[in-house]
Order: C-alpha cells, then structure tokens, then sequence
C-alpha cells in the first residue's frame, strides 16, 4: 500500500512538472516584462550647454530589460542646479513609447545633474548640463 502513494506521488510531480513547467516560466518571465530595468532605460538632454535662463529639453525613455518600452510609468526626474518643470523634480508618466518629456532651465551658472527615477529605481545612465 506504502508503495502505491509513493508511486502516485512520485506520479503527480513528474506530470505536473512535464505539464506546467513552461507554462511556470512564463510566470516568472512575466515580471520581466513590466518592470523597468535600471541599465536599458536611457536619458537624454539637448543642448548639453545651454545660457543662464535658456530652456533644455529632457528625454527619459523606459525600457524593460528586453528593452521594450514602458508606458504608464511613474518618471521622477531630479536635479542638483536649476529647476525641473519648475521645480528641483518632478514626476511624470511615460506614453506609449516609453518616453517622458521634462524642461530643464537654470538662473545660475553650473552644472546640472540629472538623476532620473522610476518605481523608486535609480537609472543608470546619467546626463549633465553645463549653464553658463
């Protein structure tokens, strides 16, 4: 009788794990996704020098780590020198192609840093824009 249950349960496992194990894996994949990935979302400024006053145009656009783009996103864009949208962050949503637009403007001469967020997730790369 001991037999018989080890069979049976020995059984179950080897079909479910023959049965469901793609269909678990795309589970897991699924995250991947959804979620932004730090190191294929990118930010760009234009110009990278700009006059005290002038106006920088600021694109973040997210990506997921098959890079994808990601719309619907929460973008938060921080900065050290002058104001962005008006303010030192602020936060936006990214459209159907993963894009946020930001204005980034300055009355002191420096260098702006520019960290961007999304869901509390730093983006790797960096961009800096020199006032003068």
């Amino acid at each position: 009788m001991a037999l018989v249950v080890v069979f049976f349960l020995v059984f179950g496992v080897f079909v479910t794990t023959t049965l469901f194990n793609k269909q678990i894996s795309n589970f897991a994949r699924a995250s991947t996704e959804i979620d932004p990935s730090a190191q294929a979302s990118l930010i760009f400024a234009w110009p990278l020098t700009a006059k005290v006053g002038d106006k920088v145009e600021v694109n973040v656009f997210i990506r997921n780590a098959n890079n994808s783009p990601l719309e619907k996103k929460q973008v938060r864009l921080v900065t050290n020198l002058g104001l962005v949208n008006g303010a030192k962050e602020s936060t936006s949503e990214s459209n159907k192609t993963g894009k946020v637009n930001f204005t980034l403007s300055s009355d002191a001469v420096g260098i702006a840093e520019l960290t961007a967020f999304v869901k509390n997730i730093e983006i790797s790369q960096k961009v800096s824009v020199k006032f003068e």
